[in-house]
């Protein structure tokens, strides 16, 4: 774990896979996607409490996906994918990711952002984030896996 300042984040690297190429030649949009649920689920496994509250039927779902794309990825490559705490409401938290591509000496690749509601997967209700999982999700360390 690396010290870090303000938000809780999380750094995966991924290597690129031949089939991650479409025809052009280059990483398809979609796998960007795969590569946010990777950095989004290390985030929330992170998250000291996510256990329990898993174990209670409460996680979070995604809501809603942004992504833009900067330059083309192709095989074979690396990418660092960050994902960070941008903020959290009432019921949702919203995260920041930033790609970077190895083979274009750390370029940002795509930049992005999501929104997680919690979500009681037993009654099918979203919830109100708690003061604790507020602190929490806002952190102040940022692990690298």
């Amino acid at each position: 774990m690396n010290s870090g300042s303000g938000s809780h984040s999380v750094t995966l690297r991924i290597p690129v896979a031949w089939g991650d190429m479409d025809a052009l030649g280059h990483v398809n949009n979609t796998i960007y996607l795969r590569w946010f649920e990777s950095a989004r689920i290390a985030w929330w496994e992170a998250i000291p409490t996510a256990g329990r509250l898993q174990a209670q039927g409460v996680g979070p779902i995604l809501a809603r996906t942004s992504i833009d794309y900067r330059r083309p990825v192709k095989y074979p490559d690396t990418i660092e994918i960050t994902v960070t705490t941008l903020r959290v409401g009432g019921k949702s938290v919203t995260l920041g990711y930033r790609v970077a591509s190895s083979a274009q000496n750390n370029a940002i690749v795509a930049e992005g952002e999501t929104v997680l509601a919690m979500l009681n997967y037993l009654s099918n209700q979203t919830l109100q984030i708690d003061d604790e999982l507020r602190t929490l999700m806002l952190g102040s360390s940022a692990a690298a896996i």
